[in-house]
């Protein structure tokens, strides 16, 4: 394990018996502090056909700070937008991540939205997390290309403040992870180890820029996307079929972390079938600019280990999408992490972020095909 480890803390979310909405899972939750002090989680639920709604729930503590349960308020989102929605009946709003954007006052999410040409990355905002309005899909310009429209977009976040682009223009920015085709680790797998060759440019997480809300707040516009710089690549072992975006930025006393996803094939897999893994690391980025990285876990923050993670609706599974900053207990260097585990329940763990970063950290290899 890296020299940055999670702490499992509880379950605290699993499929409620009889509910139609959660029959295929409870999982990946956005989180974030509300107006009022509370900590809200916005999980994924999924019934059947994997038709997916947005819940919204607050986390309860117990005397010691730790979250230990939840309280159910309702749904923030259910497909309902036509690019939410597909001819056969199916759809969803899928795994949200959930940032309060200083510059707007108001809280931006990202989501999966399964509109009938494939996933692609949606937003809303609110004021007060209990109210939601779309603001459509994410657009961006093509690059160098690259054609990140007409592609499938997941694991998208935007930074809390306005990051400067490339120019130097201060604008918002997005993390995401677009789909190309044959980056995906069902088809990556079969390479084989030894002849694995990861295409940089397909096969990373990219960060992009918008002039929008900044130029005009009011707007309920959301603007091209560009500026596009890639971010990160596969690197190490257990991420070697694939990475991607995790827990929204946050700056800490070091730089900016995110809590990333990466997926490996299982050392023993069955006869006939091929099991993927996946694990969570860490990541820290230039608080002045995140475009760069400081430093990058060598080995993963949290594998699947616990029976909720390693069986459940896909197993072995542990899958970053929200974080809690503990100002509130007067710990501003912990981090509670809250993980999709086996795509059927939520788990909870602590990352005490020490003085000192390990020496281990790796970037991306150098720029060519590897």
């Amino acid at each position: 394990m890296s020299g940055l480890k999670l702490k499992r803390i509880c379950q605290i979310m699993k499929p409620e018996p009889g509910n139609p909405m959660e029959v295929e899972g409870v999982l990946n939750p956005g989180a974030a502090r509300g107006p009022d002090g509370n900590l809200y989680l916005f999980p994924r639920y999924v019934a059947k056909g994997n038709y997916s709604r947005i819940g919204i729930v607050r986390v309860q503590f117990n005397e010691a700070g730790d979250p230990v349960g939840v309280e159910k308020l309702g749904i923030a989102l259910e497909p309902e937008a036509e690019y939410e929605l597909r001819s056969d009946g199916s759809g969803g709003c899928e795994d949200a991540r959930v940032t309060y954007f200083e510059p707007l006052k108001r809280y931006i999410m990202t989501y999966t939205a399964l509109s009938p040409r494939g996933p692609r990355i949606a937003m809303a905002e609110s004021v007060d997390l209990l109210h939601w309005k779309r603001l459509g899909l994410v657009t961006f310009e093509p690059f160098d290309g690259i054609d990140f429209v007409n592609v499938d977009n997941k694991d998208a976040f935007v930074f809390p403040v306005a990051i400067p682009n490339h120019n130097g223009k201060m604008q918002i920015a997005i993390l995401h992870r677009p789909l190309f085709q044959g980056t995906r680790p069902e088809e990556t797998i079969f390479q084989g180890k030894k002849s694995r060759m990861v295409d940089l440019d397909h096969e990373s997480i990219w960060i992009s820029y918008s002039p929008m809300p900044l130029d005009n707040p009011e707007s309920d516009h959301i603007g091209l996307f560009n500026s596009h710089h890639r971010l990160a690549t596969p690197v190490s072992h257990w991420e070697r079929l694939k990475i991607g975006g995790g827990t929204p930025p946050i700056l800490t006393k070091h730089s900016w972390l995110i809590v990333y996803h990466g997926v490996s094939e299982m050392e023993e897999p069955d006869e006939n079938k091929h099991h993927l893994c996946y694990s969570a690391g860490a990541m820290m980025l230039s608080e002045e600019h995140p475009q760069f990285i400081h430093y990058r876990s060598v080995e993963p923050v949290l594998t699947p280990e616990m029976p909720q993670e390693k069986f459940g609706i896909v197993p072995n599974v542990v899958f970053p999408t929200g974080i809690d900053k503990r100002d509130d207990i007067g710990m501003p260097d912990r981090f509670d992490i809250y993980y999709g585990m086996a795509d059927n329940s939520i788990g909870v763990a602590r990352l005490d972020l020490p003085d000192y970063l390990p020496p281990e950290g790796v970037a991306d290899p150098p720029e060519a095909k590897v």
